[in-house]
């Protein structure tokens, strides 16, 4: 069963800043705790990131994942292709610029290819949550 969560939060910063971090696909295991490589395997005609594969670690569990991601101005979604643990993944950063300030939405939905309990699910959940607001904040604070 398909599981989902998502936070909106500001940063302190212009939204071109804020898709600057997360173009920078190479930096996650930077500012993201739970990524622990990332790299980019394809870049569309634009040169932006468009297949990536990342190692990630959460509730003890290292899971190699392969995504397809896709770029707008202001926003930033991804879907998983392979995954040694999940069989579905679907991210989204949207970005709202308010004067001189990002509204930052983000939304992740995850089915697992094995049974977890609830509990476990939701502590990974509150982790992908929590960096996602707190990880990219701090990271927005140290390019600024």
């Amino acid at each position: 069963m398909a599981v989902s969560a998502s936070t909106e939060f500001d940063v302190n910063a212009p939204a071109s800043l804020v898709m600057e971090i997360l173009l920078d696909i190479e930096s996650l295991p930077d500012w993201s705790g739970p990524h622990k490589s990332a790299k980019i395997v394809t870049t569309d005609a634009e040169g932006r990131p468009d297949r990536v594969e990342v190692a990630v670690s959460a509730v003890g569990m290292t899971d190699n994942q392969t995504l397809d991601y896709t770029w707008t101005d202001t926003v930033c979604s991804w879907t998983l292709v392979e995954s040694d643990q999940l069989s579905l993944q679907q991210g989204t950063y949207t970005l709202t610029e308010n004067g001189g300030k990002t509204h930052v939405q983000f939304d992740l939905t995850v089915d697992l290819k094995i049974k977890l309990p609830g509990l476990i699910i939701k502590r990974a959940q509150k982790m992908a949550v929590d960096t996602a607001k707190k990880g990219l904040t701090d990271e927005v604070k140290r390019r600024s």
